[in-house]
């Protein structure tokens, strides 16, 4: 009987001078980049955190802690690749997922294609599987005072 497992990750970066915004494994086109060990790229931070949620599998800092120089300025779509083998070493297999970019800028939703079509080439899953939306704060909170940008994900496993 296959089992059915839902994750649920949530990630936030503050944005910072001097660095290149990365979302989905692309870079995108904006005058900050976001702050953090790795590239922070914050939306496949959130869905490796729901991913490894749903296998019950810990965390993102668990398995790359930002406290590990192998780690300072990796490319976050190495980890995702290193999180689906996780899972597929665990007997999972990947169902879809579901991510909400918080941000007031910059626009995303012309870069969503590409960002799909990025992840599902990391994942080795259907670009159909991977959902992905963009909102904004309407001004209020972190994401409204445009001081960083946050994001949700919801993923579905399977375990035979």
């Amino acid at each position: 009987m296959e089992k059915i497992r839902i994750g649920f990750g949530y990630d936030v970066h503050q944005f910072a001078e001097n660095r290149d915004l990365w979302l989905g494994g692309i870079q995108v086109k904006h005058n900050k980049g976001l702050k953090g060990h790795s590239d922070a790229d914050v939306l496949i931070h959130a869905l490796c955190d729901a991913l490894l949620g749903a296998a019950n599998l810990r965390d993102i800092g668990f398995h790359f802690p930002d406290t590990a120089d192998e780690y300072k300025n990796i490319d976050s779509k190495i980890l995702l690749k290193k999180t689906m083998e996780l899972l597929r070493d665990a007997n999972y297999s990947f169902g879809n997922a579901d991510i909400t970019v918080c941000a007031e800028n910059p626009k995303i939703n012309p870069y969503i294609p590409a960002m799909r079509e990025c992840l599902s080439n990391v994942m080795n899953v259907e670009e159909t599987d991977i959902s992905i939306k963009a909102t904004t704060s309407e001004r209020m909170g972190f994401v409204g005072r445009e001081e960083g940008i946050a994001v949700y994900a919801t993923t579905l496993i399977f375990q035979s």
